[in-house]
């Protein structure tokens, strides 16, 4: 018996070549056979710029589907850059997770899929697993320097920032650092993830990718502020890589730190959220930072939630109700810079 392991190819179509020079729009077709589509295709929007050599840059919006500031970006960009105005490659895909963005979901009304906890992905998975490997095994590998748009979606907010991750390669870390200085959000941040296993960030930094995220504001919405932050930073971050002329447009930034576990609080009872301490308010260890009433009878005291350390409320729950074990807040340090 034959224990080799198949690399399957990916049933992912391309209606681009990503060699090819000068402008083009099209699709990363994905056949799904359905009820109302024997044949049907899911038909993710791309975009290739190509002017000669140079680095390549992957831009992404809508990981999850109802973050929306990557998907103004990256369509904008998609319409306004000129081949000329380059030097390199830029790929461009608005909504990662066309499906979850259509839907207006966090994860894919098809499969539920999460697509940032799918990496690297599998070709005889569901959908979502399948979208995941075409990025891990054909997009990536072209890629010097990836920027994924994030926010809070429906159910977080957050201070605007750009963010990286501390990594094991100290010179990559400083290069993605660098590109987060460039991107110059209000706030970036130093990052650490509750679970990095089966993210996009975490795929494209172990092929010692430069990655950029950002979390810009949240509650499954957006403002013409958040807007302008993610515009002015894509540009920003290609500029710094090289590939569109010009220094990066400076904005002042705040930098910020996750040093731990404790900066997150998580919800411990269910009930009616009362936030005590607003985004950008300053917090100390053993302050509440936000009260669960219960709901189902009156007069029970509510529960009272603590900062862990002292610092900055940084992202907090959206919706006047949470439950058992939802991110209630992060509490993130301020620090002079990387």
């Amino acid at each position: 018996m034959n224990s080799m392991t198949i690399t399957r190819p990916s049933p992912v179509t391309p209606t681009v070549d990503f060699d090819r020079e000068g402008i083009q729009h099209g699709h990363l077709r994905l056949p799904w056979s359905r009820d109302d589509s024997a044949w049907g295709s899911i038909m993710i929007p791309i975009c290739v710029v190509k002017n000669g050599d140079g680095p390549t840059a992957l831009l992404t919006g809508a990981n999850h589907g109802d973050e929306y500031e990557g998907p103004v970006a990256l369509f904008d960009l998609a319409r306004t850059l000129k081949t000329e105005e380059i030097k390199g490659r830029v790929i461009i895909v608005p909504a990662m997770n066309y499906p979850a963005f259509r839907a207006g979901t966090r994860t894919s009304p098809i499969d539920k899929g999460n697509l940032n906890r799918s990496f690297p992905g599998r070709s005889d998975g569901g959908p979502t697993e399948k979208i995941a490997d075409y990025f891990t095994r054909y997009l990536l590998p072209l890629a010097d320097v990836v920027l994924d748009f994030h926010s809070g979606g429906q159910t977080l907010d957050f201070l605007p920032y750009a963010a990286a991750h501390a990594l094991p390669d100290k010179r990559q870390e400083k290069a993605c650092f660098d590109a987060v200085a460039a991107f110059s959000a209000p706030y970036s941040m130093r990052m650490i993830e509750i679970d990095a296993v089966g993210m996009y960030d975490t795929t494209a930094e172990e092929m010692g990718k430069v990655f950029v995220t950002t979390e810009l504001s949240g509650g499954g919405t957006i403002s013409a502020r958040t807007a302008s932050i993610a515009k002015r930073g894509v540009l920003n971050v290609l500029k710094q890589a090289g590939i569109v002329a010009g220094a990066p447009e400076a904005e002042a930034t705040q930098w910020l730190d996750m040093p731990s576990s404790d900066c997150f609080v998580f919800a411990e009872t269910d009930g009616l959220f009362e936030p005590v301490k607003d985004l950008g308010d300053m917090v100390a260890a053993g302050e509440i930072i936000a009260r669960v009433h219960p709901i189902g009878r009156t007069g029970s005291a509510p529960f009272e939630h603590r900062a862990a350390l002292d610092g900055i409320l940084a992202a907090r729950h959206f919706p006047g109700l949470i439950k058992t074990g939802d991110c209630l807040a992060v509490v993130a340090t301020l620090t002079a810079g990387t």
